[in-house]
């Protein structure tokens, strides 16, 4: 009877079974990971002005471009008032006004300006001042206060959000590409929106009708993997810093806490970025996120109107850091490192374990570019790649720039992944796809959420032993530098095997210099070294996942390869004194032994370093914990190129964004105002310095006075866009060593006192409203220069273009020469007068505009001088038509005596310029360039020079030799220490390969997953591979059922066992039946 009735139970049950089965394959029976029939609605529907979006009939998304624009500027009146610890608002507003009593100035009219926000209850390290017409004395008196740090101007940031009509061709919303767009969107014709705005690779380009299945980005990384374990983001706290949320969406099961610190009463998102950015960390549903389960901090800090103040995100800061914030993702950036009160906070909130994921900026494909905080060494700077691993054209690009000019950049971004076309939650509902670093920075951001998540010792997560996780694991793209991709890709799997065996040490970024491996190690492998050269710096990065603070013990060892002729070279390193928060530098100068002078071929060798923290469990031994590291060193010498072929560019005297206000040498880009890219040969001059190694020159950059180097050993010096000024002692050698061979090229910009008073500017720095300090270039130091050769420029203003050497050329906001030897060449060109036009709004064409001037000095064996009016033509910042062409005529005339043809013929040659049609310019009065020169200090009113600096001299390092064979891959042999990534297991899961089929007219990518994420019940192929599998499993069953029941039939029956039943019962029986004999008189049968 059991067994008959364990199979009747089973054939019942067949036919539920075999009905859900057919409905799974018939697509009756709605199943976790499919995507509904009718699609996902796009809910993006309000501009920022709330106006509704147009609609695009038949697809899920409309087919627009979103460009995403930055501007700053200073609040009248208000001022950051920063106080050396947290103090209570009583306190705050006592210490003020002690300070301002000693100021002397009893009719000054201050008031603490009220900040109503959930961090008004606790105690504060600023206060927000509202001072009428504060002098610089009252200013000053307050940052003499003893417990008053800094006093800054308040700023008011805007961030525009732009919708455009989409250029392209309408497509599904798989295929929608939306784009956040920098600040400065007419800054480069390469940034168009067209076709050619993505990187093309031609790998799919004859299968246009062909597209792939549209991902959301958490499935293409493996967050799936993650999520079968059982990891999804729980107990984990990500904050949001943008545009809020809605406080219904249906894709967010866990919004903790949602706060508002703008002066608008909602906590609403009124604009959608805020919204996308989260579903992309957080999404439940449809476009997942990564940690579904995360508890999710929103932090409003952007108005409808796209509106912020310093102050708001400094009260935010410090309620997150209250909180207990784990990570947190900021979506902005701008140029300005030296916002100190910004920076201060960002190294306050990572101090107190914060992970900060931050956007590089969407200013590529130009270098130079990062924007803050995201340069910063404690911050995960993220860039962007497309679905392709292509670097995203609008992907920002390093070196950072604030070690310039004496030093050289750190390698950023930190890390790259997927910045176009991902899709996240829409403002309402639904999903959308954007594309932006902007849109990079929460994908990164949701996957540290989900790695925390995964770590079960949470001390051992802080923000340096997650970038060494996420580094140590990225994948390396091929053909791209490092300024360009950093480490390389987010490999989400391989940084939760890393994290998971992680032992907290401190490591390097990057962790080896090898300048013979190109493109990788991009620039420095696009010159091999030479004896006599200026020392090669790489400037690394020490990260010390520790703790908070450390420091580097005794000095860091030279350990040269005997084998490798390690011997060859010399290294000077310098370092930070305090490793604080988290990270510090170590800056390795290389140089070439003079016994390797006509030396060829590869020296290696290693420097070693120690870096100790202080133990967080003072049980530890000795209360410190120690590790040490190696930096392998791989270089490639040749023999002293000739004189004639170097070339020393002059970075000493360029002078840039922030401090001060530098204006950008073409005036046209009104958008762009601030020249901020450094002036390098590795950033703004990329192009410049590629086509002089290709035409064979050795570019050296000089990053000292012009008193520091041994002008015999070049042939031209190149100053191009020189700011600053010049020591007296600077000018005489200068003159001395152009008498003895050394020859001059410098490109000058415009300067014109009266255009600069129109352009002009609030200085933070200054707290007041100036003009800038100079043009794009500083022409009255350039006279001084080359006054003795009878040149000068003049303060003329000039654009428009025009033909020379049968090359089509443009001159962008330019000056002329306004004097020059009678014995020299000079060619003219018909050019409008710009300054006109921006005085005036006039429109005047000048003939005969001296623009390029070529002079042979006369001394014996005397160098060469060229002149030309304007540098925007090898400036990759805002260059329109190159002129490569004639700055290699310029050093074929300066190195080799040649003199152009071309130019020395041309019917352009006019008569060399006296100095008598238009006078030379002034420098403008009053101007504040002492305030951030090298060059020149403040006295009585009248800027003198200062003292002459001491050259830079390096510190060599006592190299002690190694008789043994260094590694043959430096890359792979770099490892972070005790991490063993085979004691890391993993489910067994098939790696994701996309698959490609025609869409449906109408068809949609959403997914729609009803009660949110389950770990275990989905991977990335869970939409195609349900109907295969569910074909199978109904197979299996009806085989099993058959089988059982063909069993059940040709089994022979048996007859029951009888059961043995007590001796008292059988005894019942017997008398029973003895009872029934005597009455019936029957025998029963047996």
């Amino acid at each position: 009877m059991v067994c008959a009735t364990t199979l009747q139970r089973k054939m019942l049950l067949l036919p539920v079974w075999a009905s859900m089965l057919l409905g799974l394959l018939m697509g009756f029976v709605p199943v976790v990971g499919m995507e509904p029939t009718e699609g996902a609605k796009s809910d993006f529907d309000h501009a920022p002005n709330t106006e509704p979006l147009p609609s695009s009939s038949g697809t899920n998304c409309s087919q627009l471009t979103l460009k995403l624009e930055f501007s700053s500027k200073v609040v009248e009146h208000e001022y950051i008032i920063a106080f050396t610890g947290y103090f209570s608002a009583k306190a705050r507003s006592l210490y003020i006004s002690s300070a301002l009593r000693n100021s002397g100035d009893g009719a000054l009219e201050w008031h603490i300006v009220p900040r109503q926000n959930p961090a008004s209850d606790f105690p504060s390290d600023f206060e927000l001042v509202h001072i009428h017409q504060a002098s610089p004395s009252s200013l000053l008196t307050l940052e003499d206060h003893p417990y008053i740090k800094r006093v800054t101007p308040q700023r008011k940031v805007f961030r525009m959000l732009k919708y455009i009509p989409s250029p392209e061709p309408a497509a599904p919303c798989n295929a929608t590409r939306q784009s956040w767009q920098s600040s400065r969107p007419f800054r480069r014709t390469s940034l168009s929106l067209g076709s050619g705005f993505w990187h093309a690779t031609g790998r799919h380009s004859s299968r246009r009708l062909l597209r792939a299945i549209p991902r959301h980005v958490a499935q293409i990384l493996q967050a799936d993997v993650l999520w079968q374990m059982g990891h999804t983001g729980s107990g984990v706290k990500v904050a949001v810093f943008d545009t809020g949320l809605s406080e219904k969406h249906p894709h967010f099961k866990n919004v903790k806490e949602r706060t508002n610190w703008t002066n608008e009463k909602t906590l609403d998102d009124g604009l959608g970025h805020g919204t996308f950015v989260a579903g992309v960390i957080a999404s439940m549903r449809e476009c997942q996120g990564f940690a579904p389960d995360s508890e999710l901090h929103i932090f409003r800090v952007f108005t409808n109107n796209q509106v912020s103040y310093t102050s708001w995100f400094l009260d935010a800061f410090n309620y997150a850091i209250l909180k207990k914030i784990d990570v947190l993702n900021l979506s902005i950036g701008g140029p300005d490192f030296m916002d100190h009160p910004f920076v201060d906070k960002v190294w306050e909130l990572t101090a107190n374990r914060v992970i900060m994921v931050s956007a590089i900026g969407n200013d590529g494909p130009l270098y130079g570019t990062l924007n803050n905080p995201a340069d910063q060494m404690d911050v995960i700077g993220v860039g962007g790649i497309d679905f392709e691993d292509n670097i995203a054209r609008f992907s920002s690009r390093g070196m950072t720039t604030w070690e310039l000019p004496g030093g050289y950049g750190r390698v950023k971004p930190d890390i790259v992944t997927y910045g176009s076309g991902v899709r996240g939650s829409g403002l309402k509902e639904g999903c959308r796809s954007l594309s932006g670093t902007s849109v990079a920075s929460p994908v990164v951001a949701g996957a540290v959420t989900l790695l925390v998540s995964t770590v079960l010792n949470r001390e051992l997560v802080n923000p340096a032993s997650m970038k060494q996780a996420l580094i140590a694991s990225a994948r390396r793209l091929p053909g791209v530098n490092m300024f360009e991709q950093g480490h390389g890709k987010l490999d989400l799997i391989r940084a939760y095997q890393i994290l998971n065996s992680y032992k907290p040490q401190a490591s390097l970024s990057p962790s080896y210099i090898d300048l013979t491996e190109c493109p990788y190690m991009w620039p420095y492998c696009s010159q091999p070294i030479y004896y006599g050269g200026m020392p090669t710096i790489v400037n690394v990065t020490i990260l010390n996942g520790m703790g908070v603070t450390g420091r580097i013990v005794d000095k860091p060892i030279w350990q040269p390869y005997l084998p490798q002729n390690g011997d060859h070279i010399d290294v000077a390193v310098s370092y930070s004194p305090v490793l604080w928060p988290w990270a510090g530098y170590l800056a390795v100068s290389i140089s070439v032994a003079k016994k390797a002078a006509s030396w060829e071929g590869v020296a290696q060798g290693h420097v070693m370093v120690t870096v100790v923290s202080p133990a967080e469990n003072d049980s530890e031994a000795g209360g410190e914990l120690t590790s040490t590291v190696k930096l392998p060193i791989k270089v490639k010498i040749v023999p002293t190129p000739p004189r004639s072929k170097r070339v020393l560019w002059d970075q000493y005297h360029n002078l840039r964004y922030p401090p001060g206000y530098f204006p950008r040498d073409n005036l046209r880009m009104k958008n762009d105002p601030l020249d901020w890219n450094g002036d390098h040969i590795h950033t703004n001059f990329r192009d410049m310095y590629q086509h002089l190694r290709s035409m064979g020159y050795f570019v050296e950059v000089l990053g000292a006075p012009i008193t520091c180097f041994d002008a015999s050993q070049y042939g031209t010096l190149l100053m191009v866009d020189s700011e600053e000024e010049y020591f007296p002692e600077e000018i005489t050698k200068l003159r001395r060593d152009i008498d003895n061979g050394l020859s001059l090229i410098i490109f000058s910009d415009w300067y014109n006192t009266s255009v600069m008073r129109k352009v002009k500017f609030y200085d933070e720095n200054t707290r007041q409203w100036w003009m800038p300090d100079t043009g794009g270039a500083n022409v009255p130091a350039l006279n001084d220069l080359i006054s003795v050769w009878g040149m000068a420029f003049s303060d003329g203003l000039y654009e428009g273009d025009f033909t020379l050497a049968d090359h089509d050329m443009y001159y962008a906001s330019g000056c002329s020469i306004a004097r020059f030897p009678e014995d020299g060449i000079v060619i003219a060109k018909n050019l409008k007068d710009q300054g006109l036009e921006v005085l005036k709004q006039e429109t005047a064409v000048v003939e005969g505009v001296p623009i390029l001037g070529l002079y042979q000095t006369p001394s014996d064996g005397g160098g060469r001088i060229a002149l030309y009016g304007d540098s925007n033509c090898i400036d990759d910042s805002h260059r329109q038509k190159d002129c490569f062409w004639m700055l290699d005529a310029l050093l074929q005339y300066t190195s080799y005596s040649m003199t152009p043809p071309s130019l020395s013929h041309s019917h352009s040659r006019v008569a060399p310029p006296t100095g008598t049609e238009r006078p030379l310019p002034q420098r403008l009065e009053g101007n504040h360039l002492y305030r951030y020169s090298k060059v020149l200090e403040p006295h009585l009113g009248d800027p003198k020079p200062r003292p002459l600096p001491a050259c830079p001299h390096l510190s060599w390092a006592k190299p002690q030799p190694l008789n043994e064979t260094a590694p043959s891959n430096l890359w792979k042999h770099q490892k972070l220490l005790s991490v063993d990534l085979d004691k890391v297991a993993l489910p067994n899961v098939r790696a994701y390969r996309p698959q490609v089929r025609p869409l449906s007219p109408g068809e949609s990518g959403a997914w729609d997953i009803p009660g949110g994420i389950m770990p275990g019940r989905y991977n990335q192929d869970v939409g195609q591979t349900i109907p295969v599998f569910a074909f199978l499993g109904a197979m299996v069953v009806l085989s099993f059922f058959v089988v059982q029941l063909t069993k059940s039939k040709s089994k022979p029956k048996r007859r029951k066992p009888r059961i043995k039943r007590p001796t008292y019962l059988q005894q019942q029986q017997q008398q029973q039946q003895q009872q029934q004999q005597t009455t019936t008189g029957k025998t029963p049968g047996v």
